[in-house]
């Protein structure tokens, strides 16, 4: 394990019947499987061309077409997804300005929102979490690349059922099916596919939790996330080996003590083999402070920041919720490994990265940030954690 300052706790996983081993960032440097840097440069975002550019579907298993929304997304909450080409409108791209006027009510509501009483045996851990299940798979990117569907390689969505290449926030506050747990939240998630690398199958993920939470000593100035805020966390075009003990790998974990870097590794030495009851998991893990003024920048990232001395640089002031992608798979690992959609020749795990979307029922985002984020009280899916 490097030496990053980490602390491991173990959180149930509800119905899925796993506890995975939560990784929370102490005084903002690297979790155990790697930590997204911030400011990086265009090249290193996904491996999508340009917004306007045409472009076939890129690093997708052979056969593994764009699909629509999977079985059973159907009669969830909120309206129905849209046909095909309903959304006319191309997502903007590049210094994406925040609408000032809807984050200024938001904020007022938020300082005028009264905090709910705290029951007893709550934790102490600053974050309330949403629990997602897989939905649908696209060779499309919304954020990276808006409006053209096919031009990215495979991706995994979880959350709004109704995300595609021509999503826009609008469409995530009309179209509010979700696979998500509350449903107050209509944020879009997704990653690059996991593919088996024996079969060339697709490995869905079996269970996602997305946490917002307080990565710092002290949530003095802490306010909730922008609607609309667009974000990626990892890096598309890194192909490096992920052997044992490496930064970026995925790792097993399951209800009691264990090997986080497996019982024994694939073939070629990026992939772990899981021993006893043990899956494959991931962790993402997002920044924590945003400039105030825009929801999207030309690489995706340049627009927040990680704090440092429990604190946000002054060219990102504001103090919002870091997202945490904590993903779990129904897989144990084999000799013959896995791949990436965005790096199937390379094999290794270091291209894994996740995109958000946020959209949330304002009132619950405040809630919740200021419940459980600004008073250090952990909250699950329904508020307060008991």
């Amino acid at each position: 394990m490097p030496n990053a300052l980490i602390r491991l706790g173990r959180l149930a996983w509800g119905k899925w019947g796993v506890v995975a081993l939560v990784m929370i960032v102490v005084a903002g440097v690297a979790v155990y499987v790697g930590r997204v840097s911030a400011g990086a440069t265009p090249s290193s975002v996904d491996g999508a061309p340009a917004a306007g550019t045409a472009s076939a579907a890129t690093g997708d298993a052979p056969g593994a077409a764009a699909s629509g929304p999977a079985s059973g997304a159907a009669g969830l909450s909120g309206a129905a997804a849209p046909s095909a080409g309903a959304t006319t409108k191309v997502p903007a791209t590049g210094w994406v300005p925040v609408d000032k006027a809807a984050w200024k009510a938001q904020v007022d509501a938020y300082k005028a929102m009264a905090t709910d009483p705290v029951p007893a045996g709550v934790g102490n851990l600053p974050e309330f979490r949403a629990d997602c299940q897989y939905s649908h798979s696209l060779a499309d990117d919304p954020i990276v690349a808006p409006g053209l569907p096919g031009a990215s390689h495979m991706h995994s969505f979880v959350g709004n059922n109704a995300a595609a290449a021509g999503t826009v926030a609008e469409d995530l506050a009309k179209y509010t099916a979700t696979t998500c747990k509350p449903v107050q939240d209509h944020s879009a998630y997704w990653v690059p596919t996991l593919y088996d690398n024996a079969t060339g199958k697709p490995v869905e993920t079996t269970g996602f939790r997305v946490y917002y939470r307080s990565l710092m000593n002290t949530s003095t100035g802490q306010m909730p996330m922008p609607n609309g805020l667009r974000m990626i966390a990892g890096d598309a075009k890194k192909k490096v080996p992920t052997p044992r003990g490496s930064s970026g790998q995925f790792y097993c974990a399951f209800y009691g003590p264990g090997d986080l870097d497996g019982v024994a590794r694939s073939t070629n030495g990026n992939w772990p083999i899981c021993g006893g009851n043990a899956t494959l998991h991931f962790i993402l893990q997002f920044p924590d402070c945003w400039d105030g003024e825009h929801l999207d920048s030309p690489n995706h990232k340049d627009h927040v920041a990680f704090g440092s001395g429990n604190a946000c640089p002054a060219d990102h002031p504001v103090k919002i919720p870091a997202i945490t992608f904590d993903i779990q798979y129904g897989a144990k690992g084999t000799p013959d490994g896995y791949y990436l959609s965005s790096d199937r020749e390379g094999k290794s795990a270091s291209s894994m990265h996740g995109d958000a979307f946020v959209m949330w029922d304002v009132a619950t985002m405040n809630k919740r940030t200021k419940d459980c984020v600004l008073q250090r009280r952990t909250c699950d899916n329904n508020g307060y954690q008991k």
